[in-house]
């Protein structure tokens, strides 16, 4: 494995924590907000903010597995650069 591949997976490694941790958060409605001295404060959310922040992980989520496609495929550099323009359009 190559440093470029290295990097990627530590990145999608720490994405996907971050995803799954949010994920529980916002299923038991809790949302953690930080004031401008950096303190750290929770509270619940309402059933709309909920879905909005559920979709926003599912499509997250859709976002990786496109980009972990694209990092293990072994396809040519059109295609490769054809795929990251899709994603940037999207």
């Amino acid at each position: 494995m190559g440093p470029f591949e290295m990097v990627v997976a530590i990145i999608l490694i720490i994405t996907v924590g971050k995803i799954v941790q949010t994920k529980q958060k916002a299923k038991h409605g809790i949302v953690e907000d930080q004031d401008f001295m950096g303190t750290k404060t929770h509270r619940l959310l309402n059933g709309a903010e909920t879905q909005k922040i559920q979709d926003e992980i599912k499509a997250l989520k859709e976002r990786i597995q496109v980009l972990e496609r694209i990092a293990t495929d072994n396809n040519n550099a059109n295609d490769l650069n054809r795929q990251i323009e899709e994603l940037r359009g999207q």
